[in-house]
């Protein structure tokens, strides 16, 4: 490859007065975590970032709602993740708790909304925390070089660290574009794919006519006897929103393995089945059984319009099966949103092919952190959590070399 990633080696500086020049490419959340944590006294840091201002991915996700981390039990919280092995130290070491105690202390206090989400206290700003951020890298002397597209050339560094992010909303240059470099030197890159992005559903036509951008609200979804509580919206394309994101990892491995995927949708969560058949027993002569599960259960119009567009007429009039149905309608999804339209993409850089300390294995003193690599965790904050978890994690292991 010409010298390309053959970074200069000068490891004799860690016991001399010199610094260890360290280069961070990309300047995501998981870069700007890892240079905010690096000793200054040990380390030169320089970042090199593609676009003319760092953190792109970073504001433009901030302007839909910037949920930073979220405030759920660690035990639960790594649960979240794909795969929960590779991140629970990760997460232990530096929790949604910890996030919020640093972000603290660089004056980005938060608070805890009503979905359990942590964001910055209203009034503060993406950029805002952004350039608090940043703030704390000036001090500590790091430079930022922007509007530099690393294309595998080689940079003269001790330690090169590569956080080139995943493949998802290429405006902000986040485009993948650099998984052939990785190729090119044997190292396994796993085929990037949609997350937590709209799923693809052949709907009737008479559902898309009464439902089309309608939300689902309390309702529970399951795929591979995975169960998740959440609200999720019908478009035209099919069905989106946190309900279903959460969803992802089951679908996607259905839709590579059989080229569709069932999701079974509960449209009333708080009432068992039991419950369900008895109330339909009960529902007087003088009440069509559409009107009665709008009076009775309270059904929305977009749950209506689902249930009646998604069961046959002979299943409707039949109590048991129809509560049957209300607690486990199946949805046939038959693909993904494009991948540039996917909030997150799961791929990249395979994990076996890095240590327990993100050092790639087979280019020693290259480290790969962010979304480069191949995991997934729904929205929410817990991507955000994941990347500056793992840019605090390798900080702590550098800084004891």
């Amino acid at each position: 490859m010409n010298g390309i990633f053959v970074a200069k080696q000068y490891y004799s500086k860690l016991n001399s007065s010199n610094k260890i020049k360290t280069a961070i490419i990309g300047s995501g959340p998981s870069g700007l975590m890892l240079a905010a944590q690096l000793d200054e006294i040990k380390f030169e840091v320089t970042i090199y970032e593609k676009n003319s201002a760092p953190a792109r991915k970073f504001l433009v996700a901030g302007s839909g709602g910037f949920n930073l981390t979220h405030s759920e039990p660690i035990e639960q919280f790594i649960k979240r993740y794909t795969p929960s092995s590779f991140f629970e130290p990760l997460l232990r070491s530096f929790s949604n708790t910890d996030l919020q105690a640093w972000l603290n202390t660089i004056g980005i206090s938060t608070f805890t909304g009503t979905s359990r989400r942590i964001f910055p206290q209203k009034g503060i700003k993406p950029i805002q925390v952004l350039n608090a951020i940043l703030k704390v890298l000036k001090d500590k002397n790091v430079s930022l070089h922007t509007s530099y597209n690393w294309q595998g050339e080689e940079i003269e560094a001790d330690i090169t660290v590569f956080a080139l992010g995943g493949s998802s909303w290429k405006i902000t240059g986040s485009d993948g574009g650099w998984t052939k470099y990785f190729q090119n030197r044997g190292i396994k890159v796993v085929p990037f794919q949609a997350s937590n992005c709209a799923f693809q559903i052949n709907w009737p036509k008479n559902l898309i006519s009464l439902a089309a951008g309608l939300p689902l609200k309390n309702i529970a979804l399951k795929s591979l006897n995975i169960r998740k509580e959440g609200e999720v919206v019908i478009t035209e394309f099919g069905m989106e929103g946190s309900g279903i994101y959460a969803l992802s990892p089951q679908i996607r491995q259905q839709l590579n393995e059989n080229q569709k995927a069932i999701c079974y949708i509960d449209l009333k969560p708080s009432l068992s089945l039991a419950t369900l058949i008895e109330l339909l027993n009960s529902k007087p002569a003088n009440y069509t059984m559409t009107k009665y599960l709008d009076s009775a259960l309270n059904l929305s119009k977009s749950q209506l319009a689902l249930l009646k567009n998604l069961t046959v007429k002979e299943d409707f009039l039949n109590n048991e099966t129809l509560a049957n149905k209300i607690k486990e309608l199946p949805l046939q999804i038959t693909g993904l949103a494009p991948i540039d339209e996917a909030i997150s993409t799961t791929g990249g850089i395979s994990l076996n092919e890095i240590d327990k300390h993100f050092q790639l294995k087979k280019m020693p003193r290259h480290y790969v952190i962010g979304e480069m690599l191949d995991w997934d965790a729904p929205t929410g904050g817990y991507l955000l959590q994941g990347c500056f978890s793992m840019g605090y994690n390798l900080a702590e292991y550098l800084n004891k070399l």
